[in-house]
């Protein structure tokens, strides 16, 4: 990559153009034309650089529940247990980790279904040796969008929205635009009228539901999602923090400003388990995450923690709305 790929790749990430002709405003805001810009990225993704160009919707707003769930697995079973889990349509992202609780994945049902329900079905036929549910109890922090150029250092590029606590109300042309919006973008001059054609609206139309959505936090974001290590950034470590309840506020929000820092949530404890806070580390190599670890641990006043770095990517895909096989 050049200097103005890894320049397109940063705008892809954080300000991808809600517009009819996306890649001409991208080239203008680079200093190329459209059909270079629209080149690039198609190389970009060629290369497995750029997994997919969709929107990132909040499950809570869209009435879904969803919840981080690990598994304790004989490491003779790891790969048998993950396409089980893998199997399920709600799962989104499915991880090994280096811990006792070594398969990490992220489940989300629509409504009407019970989401525990759904994880004792799960472990009921791929009998792990222990299973925990960690809901989210509060988001501090979402925002996957890595420093291509290495001059990022505000933390989050942009304001970090804060997630919703009820679900609005969603009518039948907001679910048509949904299914459209989730789906990968084709790279082409008008991709949007692609896209509308799919569920029966005009450009303009699912434009304008997409702005709409963006506006009361339904979409977090429309953006390009890379594939962490092939960007450069090989290490990925999950830190969970002991942090005191009448601290976790504070210390999250120290945490969230790290721009080694993706995500940030306060999670359920157990008294087995006291880490309340986790956030996801990207680093380009271990040592970064460890470096990054102790500057967060320094910043929040932490000292209890762990790192769980992932071993293996088993599943990472988007959720997907109100489609047949999301019951």
């Amino acid at each position: 990559m050049d200097n103005l790929d890894k320049k397109l790749l940063n705008l892809l990430q954080t300000d991808f153009p809600l517009a009819g002709a996306p890649f001409a405003v991208l080239g203008a805001r680079l200093g190329i034309s459209e059909d270079e810009a629209i080149r690039r990225t198609k190389t970009l993704k060629e290369r497995g650089i750029i997994r997919q160009i969709a929107a990132i919707f909040d499950s809570t707003a869209l009435g879904h529940r969803s919840s981080l769930v690990a598994f304790s697995v004989p490491d003779d079973r790891v790969e048998e247990v993950a396409g089980i889990v893998n199997a399920h349509p709600g799962v989104s992202h499915n991880y090994e980790r280096t811990h006792a609780y070594n398969l990490w994945f992220t489940i989300t049902v629509p409504p009407g279904t019970a989401l525990e329900a759904e994880v004792d079905r799960l472990a009921a036929q791929a009998r792990p040796r222990a299973v925990r549910m960690f809901p989210t109890v509060r988001l501090l922090k979402i925002g996957v969008a890595f420093d291509m150029t290495g001059t990022d250092r505000s933390g989050t590029p942009r304001p970090n929205a804060p997630g919703r606590s009820e679900p609005i109300e969603i009518d039948q042309e907001d679910v048509r635009a949904i299914r459209a919006l989730q789906r990968d973008l084709p790279i082409e001059r008008r991709p949007f009228a692609t896209l509308a054609q799919g569920v029966g609206m005009s450009e303009a139309e699912l434009i304008a539901r997409a702005r709409a959505l963006a506006e009361v936090g339904a979409m977090r974001r429309y953006a390009a999602v890379l594939r962490h290590r092939e960007a450069g950034f090989a290490a990925n470590a999950m830190a969970v923090w002991a942090v005191p309840e009448d601290r976790v506020e504070e210390a999250g929000r120290k945490m969230a400003a790290h721009p080694a820092v993706s995500h940030c949530y306060q999670r359920t404890t157990y008294p087995d388990w006291p880490y309340s806070v986790f956030t996801m580390i990207h680093g380009r190599s271990p040592r970064d995450c460890e470096k990054a670890a102790r500057e967060l641990s320094d910043a929040a006043g932490i000292t209890d923690y762990l790192l769980l770095y992932s071993t293996r990517e088993f599943k990472k895909t988007s959720v997907q709305y109100y489609e047949h096989e999301d019951r």
